[in-house]
């Protein structure tokens, strides 16, 4: 039998494949809703977000506004960590509709007498959850509709905006439809702000020709924390395989005193749940987590799903590989690249339940070793579902874990990664280099569906990628791409020292850095100091202290006609802090235009003058109107600039 449900709510938004995937937030965000709602004739409608976490009995309610078309806006914050379920409930308000008649009535001189008694029945039936004033209020009404005496009166009150807003807090919700129900994580902060570094511990040492130790990088904690860093990513830390180990610059022969890929993970000296021997012990590590967080950075760590041939999984699950009818198995591959020093797990196993477990196992290890931070390697090539799993069972347990993708795959397949749980990712700014490419990119990125579940991570370069545009590049390339990263985006990455010392030596015709420390340890002078780790340690200060670059999704691109200047606003949600960025994409030389300000959006008057300040330099320029000239230098080739109205 069909139902009198007479209102249709319709394309509820944010929702992710039609609610099989939730949306993502972090603590105190906003979800913003929409949803198409209508309903037969012209009653007057009335709409509501309805919202709870998950640790709660009843729901929260928000009202939804009529924008245009039968398109209804509403928003709620989420405050706590864990998952939120919301919907969209709509009902024909028969309170607000008989207001709205009365009122078309009386501006058409007709008595409407007998429409007041029809009012009388519907203060009645809110009566009781209406506040002690409005009680007293709904009393002189009931009287004075009843009676021909006080008709003035009556029809005065009968348009009030007090009855509007009494009607409009307390519906009375006939018939009412709702929505299916959605969903929303939330994580803590981190989960969209964050500032990795990244480097071998195996190269921390002091001593060139000597491998280095964790307690070196305790060592290296404050140059970490000075340059505004808050995460510390360390490469794999595990023992390294020595069958088949690799030499240097990935060669297949391996020397005595080559030390190895650090992700050929597994020897004699044992596997996921183990530390090299030459970089320390668990206590080791457990110490520079805790010097880490005196420091206000977090560890973390490589998860890399994968085996040496001598890794003691081979031996003690060889179900967990596949081997060939000679006895052999298939090393791992990324064609072009091959690594003859892993062996890819079987993930169609038999005993698929046993290796599951075992990865899990090793999470949680580390975990209650104190990482709650893991880069995961190759995240694509192991089953999207084995995914969902992991990271379910996890933030279960543990709902501070974040979780970032290396994935520089097909964008659909990075896409499902962050549906299935993934809390950052890895992108394709790292080779986005013209103004073309870096407006189209972002606008997918922010103005997309992507932008409810997937938070972006901007590296400029990895120890994998030595981006042609930087190798060789100079000073001035080398502070732009960091800007777009660090302002662009409010999850960036950097590997260094290599990136602020401009070592960009690469493999002939390739993206690899020669000699790369994937292979090998390198010594470095810890201790220089330069314009570029000065110009970063800045930025990442800057973005500490202003909200407008704590997220990604609020960005607009302002036209200046030069391509070779690529200008953008950004503000937080409450709009208090809102920044021009203008960048200049030109290393070698001077570059000038007229940048158009979104005056409508920063609510300023065209005659009106307002302030930018130069947060970089402290300078301060008055301006006025649509169009503003700039000049960008390649010793400073940016600005940002902070809006004082």
């Amino acid at each position: 039998m069909q139902n009198q449900r007479r209102v249709v709510i319709d394309y509820v938004s944010p929702n992710i494949n039609g609610g099989e995937f939730y949306i993502k937030r972090v603590v105190n965000e906003i979800v913003n809703v929409e949803a198409h709602i209508l309903a037969d004739g012209h009653d007057v409608l009335g709409a509501s977000i309805l919202y709870k976490h998950e640790n709660e009995k009843n729901w929260s309610e928000t009202r939804l506004h009529l924008d245009v078309n039968n398109e209804w806006k509403g928003a709620f914050t989420v405050e706590k960590q864990g998952l939120y379920t919301y919907k969209v409930e709509a009902w024909v308000d028969y309170a607000l509709n008989w207001q709205h008649g009365i009122e078309r009535k009386i501006e058409d001189n007709q008595h409407v007498t007998s429409e007041l008694l029809e009012g009388i029945e519907y203060l009645k039936a809110i009566k009781d959850n209406v506040d002690q004033n409005d009680s007293f209020y709904f009393d002189h009404l009931i009287n004075i509709f009843a009676n021909d005496e006080n008709y003035d009166e009556a029809i005065t009150e009968a348009q009030s905006e007090r009855l509007h807003h009494i009607f409009t807090k307390h519906p009375q919700k006939i018939l009412a439809n709702t929505s299916a129900e959605y969903q929303a994580y939330v994580d803590r902060k981190k989960a969209r702000f964050s500032t990795w570094y990244e480097f071998f511990p195996r190269s921390a040492s002091e001593q060139e020709g000597v491998h280095g130790t964790l307690k070196d990088c305790e060592r290296l904690l404050p140059r970490v924390q000075k340059m505004g860093f808050d995460t510390l990513y360390l490469p794999p830390i595990h023992p390294i395989g020595e069958v088949n180990r690799k030499g240097k610059n990935n060669t297949t022969e391996a020397f005595e005193g080559d030390v190895g890929s650090t992700w050929g993970i597994g020897s004699k000296h044992g596997g996921h749940k183990d530390i090299h021997p030459e970089l320390g012990s668990i206590e080791d590590f457990k110490s520079l987590i805790g010097k880490a967080k005196e420091h206000g950075i977090e560890i973390a760590m490589d998860y890399a799903l994968q085996a040496a041939p001598d890794h003691p999984w081979v031996k003690d699950h060889p179900s967990w590989f596949k081997w060939r009818p000679d006895g052999t198995v298939q090393y791992a591959e990324n064609p072009p690249k091959k690594y003859q020093d892993i062996l890819p797990i079987y993930w169609e196993s038999k005993d698929y339940k046993g290796l599951w477990k075992e990865c899990l196992d090793t999470l949680f290890y580390w975990i209650d070793c104190g990482i709650n931070v893991f880069r995961v390697d190759n995240p694509h090539t192991k089953p999207f579902y084995f995914w969902h799993w992991i990271i379910e069972n996890v933030k279960a347990k543990h709902p501070d874990v974040i979780f970032l993708a290396e994935a520089f795959t097909a964008p659909k397949v990075m896409q499902q990664l962050a549906k299935q749980g993934y809390t950052q990712s890895y992108t394709y700014f790292t080779w986005r280099n013209s103004k073309q490419e870096l407006t189209e990119y972002l606008e997918e990125l922010t103005k997309g569906e992507s932008r409810e579940y997937m938070q972006p991570n901007f590296w400029p370069n990895t120890p994998d990628i030595n981006p042609f545009h930087l190798q060789g590049a100079n000073e001035s390339k080398h502070i732009q791409r960091y800007v777009l990263a660090a302002t662009l985006s409010s999850s960036i990455g950097l590997y260094g020292p290599v990136y602020e010392y401009m070592l960009s030596d690469a493999l002939l015709g390739r993206e690899e850095y020669n000699n790369s420390e994937k292979f090998q340890f390198t010594y470095y002078d810890w201790t220089i100091e330069n314009k570029l780790t000065t110009v970063i340690s800045k930025i990442n200060h800057l973005r500490h202290q202003n909200e407008a670059l704590q997220q990604t999704n609020n960005i607009k691109f302002c036209y200046i006609e030069n391509d070779n200047l690529l200008a953008f606003y950004k503000w937080n949600d409450a709009k208090t802090n809102e920044l021009l960025i203008i960048i200049s994409l030109d290393d070698y030389g001077m570059q000038q235009g007229t940048v158009q300000i979104p005056l409508n959006d920063l609510g300023i008057d065209g005659n009106h003058q307002f302030q930018v300040k130069d947060l970089i330099t402290s300078s301060t320029y008055n301006w006025q109107g649509e169009w503003n000239f700039v000049e960008l230098h390649p010793t400073l080739p940016f600005h940002i600039f902070e809006i004082n109205k």
